[in-house]
């Protein structure tokens, strides 16, 4: 295997990892050693794949937010489904995902958003970044319903957008809290209401 191939791979490993752990445990709580002796990657090579732990974090907010609009731009295609199904369907996935080990969730959106968003101004820009592409998905998803007439709502589709997904977000937070997926369900139903269906 060519040394790009292989460095590739050992910085995906060393992302995947993290990821996998920071969900769990938040930014702060993890030391660099930690992902990397579970990733099996010598400690002294970290350095070699990221220039500052903010650029790795910075790296980490990307690769999770690029795997996770892939997923959703997934589930909001489904051309064989009307935008409110899809719009429906991505909300579903939404509350089986945070709904998860207690409500803990596997958002990195939701576990670290307040916390690095105060630590580092390139990784509070990352998760800007990310959470506005999360959030153009919803506005389009809202416009293409309001064409075909699955969706109706009273207000602009980016104002609605926006209020969904921050509403998702602090239900999230909530279910975390309470251990339960009872915030999830009212929010499920709120957002029926909000799009008319």
């Amino acid at each position: 295997m060519p040394a790009t191939a292989r460095s590739t791979d050992t910085r995906r490993v060393i992302l995947d990892v993290a990821q996998r752990v920071m969900a769990h445990k938040g930014y702060s709580a993890v030391g660099i050693n930690e992902v990397l002796a579970e990733a099996g990657v010598p400690k002294g090579s970290f350095y070699h794949y990221f220039n500052s732990k903010d650029a790795f974090g910075e790296a980490l907010l990307q690769s999770y937010f690029d795997e996770y609009v892939s997923d959703m731009d997934r589930v909001l295609a489904q051309p064989d489904k009307s935008a409110a199904e899809r719009l429906m369907a991505y909300w579903q996935q939404w509350r089986e995902t945070q709904s998860v080990d207690e409500c803990q969730g596997k958002c990195l959106a939701v576990k670290l958003g307040a916390e690095v968003a105060d630590l580092s101004e390139t990784m509070r820009l990352a998760m800007k970044e990310g959470t506005s592409a999360i959030v153009d998905r919803i506005e389009r998803t809202i416009t293409s319903g309001l064409t075909d007439g699955s969706i109706a709502i009273d207000g602009d589709a980016r104002g609605v957008a926006q209020v969904l997904y921050g509403m998702w977000l602090g239900a999230s937070v909530m279910a975390k809290i309470q251990r339960s997926p009872a915030p999830l369900d009212t929010t499920m139903a709120v957002t029926r209401r909000l799009l008319h269906l």
